[in-house]
């Protein structure tokens, strides 16, 4: 058997990092075993399925190399294959025509509320009520399943699912167990439209049923729909994917991700926070499944690794401190050309001068190993990129007093003197200049770093001031040993 794995987003909106994780788990399974990993749309929704939600679903898959073996499929190009398996389903006896409307079902869910409500007010209800009430908020099913006269004529009909009224399903999840339901639990759904459309539950079984899917992947908010849907595959006698349902990401507290907890979508992560893909990827495949005490797991090792027995059954918790260590790994082994042109992308690095680009090239060996991701790395170049006089304010201002001024002016002419501008040879000056003047670097250092940075994050002394350039780092302790900063 090949292994046929999926992937279908709703393109109501934003990749989200919970659907990327589920992505990356079925693109790796299916890697792992040497199958097939699909793309479907799920676009039956047309009220709220946009171009753009398309177009930013599959941009962030491409961005984390998680593109599908074949062509995406649009779910709504094959509405006319849904119907007629819903048609077929009729033939079988399991399925129906109803002519219930959605208006007489909500009066019934209305009826249902008001007797909820009597019951609250009262604290009990009377036995006919109760029966009512009883009545009402069990699973729905049609008076029209079971009767052979015709339809009423021009009557709006719909298709609705036969659920059998014994017995019971029982679902082996990979990561949820074997976990039952009696079909006397679960309504009687609508398959097909009055206006002849597929609703979401019909078109997901039988697109996964036409593409060949051996394994779903998916979010355990997705479990009751398994239940849902496995009858439509015992009434077409279709074989039943094997299923693995896992626990959604739960923010820092413990509750479920939502925009509170910060940012939720793919691209805020590469275009906002600035990760790489790759540190995204390690990160997410660690969110929900373990390979013993293992954090920086490359690619291949994943796809060797990957297995649905490693997937936990407990909700994980996003930890940024966690991802900035993983993405920090990243970023050290990226290529300098690679990480300065993904900051050139950044609005902050925008306008400033050819000198000062390439200023920042040179530097990015030592930059990229302090930085987390590209938003601290634009933080760690930001004293390279700072035009003079540089204006000091706060602590740093207080800093450069009278004294202060007086070293910086001693120390101009034994930089001046050096012959090869590098930063041990700056380092080794500095430190014969405080043996020569009886102090400790301390006295020095904090101040020159003040005049050369302005106080921004930046390496050690001598790294600035060799990153910085000769002429860029004299100009600079020049501006404040005389007072013009």
């Amino acid at each position: 058997m090949t292994v046929v794995t999926r992937f279908a987003p709703s393109p109501t909106g934003y990749l989200h990092i919970g659907g990327a994780r589920t992505a990356l788990f079925s693109w790796l399974y299916a890697r792992a075993k040497g199958g097939k990993f699909l793309l479907r749309i799920e676009d039956t929704d047309k009220d709220r399925s946009t171009q753009e939600a398309i177009d930013a679903i599959l941009d962030g898959l491409n961005w984390l190399g998680l593109g599908g073996d074949e062509e995406a499929i649009l779910q709504s190009s094959r509405a006319g294959r849904h119907a007629q398996v819903a048609h077929e389903l009729v033939k079988r006896g399991a399925a129906y025509l109803c002519p219930v409307t959605p208006e007489e079902l909500q009066q019934r869910r209305d009826a249902a509320e008001l007797l909820q409500k009597k019951k609250a007010a009262d604290g009990h209800l009377s036995a006919d009520d109760a029966r009512e009430l009883d009545e009402l908020t069990r699973p729905f099913r049609s008076p029209w399943r079971d009767r052979a006269k015709p339809l009423p004529p021009e009557a709006p009909t719909v298709v609705r699912l036969r659920m059998p009224d014994t017995g019971e399903l029982v679902v082996k999840d990979h990561v949820q167990g074997i976990i039952s339901r009696k079909f006397a639990d679960l309504d009687d759904l609508v398959l097909l439209r009055s206006d002849g459309t597929p609703t979401y539950m019909l078109a997901v079984v039988v697109d996964d049923h036409d593409m060949g899917v051996t394994h779903v992947i998916r979010g355990d908010d997705h479990f009751l729909n398994t239940f849902r849907q496995l009858p439509i595959y015992l009434g077409m006698g279709w074989p039943q994917p094997a299923y693995s349902h896992v626990p959604l990401i739960h923010g820092p507290d413990g509750k479920k991700l939502s925009k509170r907890h910060g940012a939720t979508s793919v691209d805020e992560y590469r275009d906002v926070l600035g990760y790489l893909p790759e540190g995204m990827k390690n990160y997410l495949l660690r969110l929900g499944w373990s390979h013993g005490d293992d954090e920086i797991i490359s690619e291949a090792s994943a796809i060797e690794w990957f297995d649905l027995d490693g997937l936990n059954k407990a909700p994980a918790r996003l930890d940024f401190a966690k991802l900035d260590s993983v993405n920090r790994h990243y970023m050290a082994e990226a290529s300098d050309q690679r990480l300065f042109d993904l900051l050139l992308a950044r609005p902050e690095m925008q306008g400033k001068s050819p000198e000062v680009m390439s200023r920042i090239l040179s530097a990015m060996p030592a930059l990229k190993i302090r930085s987390a991701n590209i938003v601290q790395l634009a933080e760690q170049a930001r004293f390279l990129t700072d035009i003079r006089p540089i204006q000091l304010t706060g602590k740093a201002a207080d800093q450069i007093n009278e004294e202060a001024r007086g070293r910086l002016a001693a120390l101009l002419p034994q930089l001046e003197g050096l012959s090869e501008w590098t930063e041990p040879a700056i380092k080794a000056e500095l430190t014969r200049y405080c043996d020569q003047n009886g102090i400790s670097m301390g006295k020095i250092g904090p101040v020159l770093r003040v005049v050369l940075t302005g106080g921004a994050p930046a390496p050690d002394i001598a790294l600035v001031l060799a990153l910085l350039g000769r002429n860029e780092a004299f100009a600079r302790v020049m501006d404040h040993s005389r007072g013009r900063g």
